[in-house]
């Protein structure tokens, strides 16, 4: 069974602890982002989680949380991504994983600066049907949906690598993640509002933001795993 790390060019451990310490980012991003939205979609007044979806939460008085927790939460995932690309420097996914996961996390950036259109009645005050769309709320469309496919395919290149590392289960594990996230982001897609799918789609991004967090606690113990070699 090969390692999913590469041999490191650079053995000097303040080198491999710098790289720790950006996948550490990834570790914290999933629980930042599911932790402030959750706690958002339970307290404001009008927000409902069967209905709405998360973006809308970054519109009203308090939208500024959510648009922090976009930011945050993308910046961790670009940390996330340059340390993958320390790690995996050779290799299945040594390129296109990090790069993946990056693009993820710009996404995420550009959901936070560009907001969503108010909708389906929240905040309270907004019109039940939809309207026009605006500049912004176009924007925050065209930088959220390239961000979660670019995970998704994260998530099958990064399989195709565990799978040439023997890692069966790992890679196992990145495909249903991927499918599933790719399930739940199509489902919010097609613009049906119905419950079920709703939450599916928030099944699937805890499933995919745990993949995210599992694959960097992996790398990190394997890295540390090299150094006591």
């Amino acid at each position: 069974m090969q390692t999913l790390i590469s041999e490191p060019r650079v053995s000097d451990a303040n080198a491999n602890g710098l790289t720790s310490r950006l996948m550490a980012c990834g570790v914290a991003a999933g629980p930042v982002y599911i932790s402030v939205a959750l706690i958002q979609a339970f307290t404001r007044p009008g927000f409902d989680l069967l209905r709405h979806d998360v973006s809308l939460l970054s519109n009203g008085e308090l939208g500024w949380v959510q648009i922090t927790n976009f930011l945050v939460s993308g910046l961790l995932t670009m940390a996330c991504a340059l340390g993958m690309k320390r790690a995996l420097h050779s290799g299945p996914a040594s390129g296109w994983g990090a790069l993946l996961v990056g693009v993820y996390g710009l996404g995420l950036i550009g959901a936070g600066i560009f907001t969503a259109d108010p909708a389906q009645g929240f905040p309270p005050g907004a019109p039940a049907q939809p309207g026009a769309i605006s500049w912004h709320g176009l924007l925050h469309f065209v930088s959220a949906a390239p961000g979660f496919l670019a995970l998704i395919a994260a998530c099958f290149v990064l399989a195709r690598r565990f799978a040439a590392a023997g890692e069966r289960k790992w890679a196992a594990f990145s495909v249903l993640s991927g499918i599933s996230f790719f399930a739940g982001f199509a489902g919010i897609a097609s613009g049906s509002g119905q419950s079920w799918i709703i939450i599916c789609f928030w099944i699937a991004l805890v499933l995919v933001w745990a993949w995210l967090a599992l694959v960097a606690l992996r790398l990190i113990n394997q890295l540390k795993h090299q150094e006591k070699i």
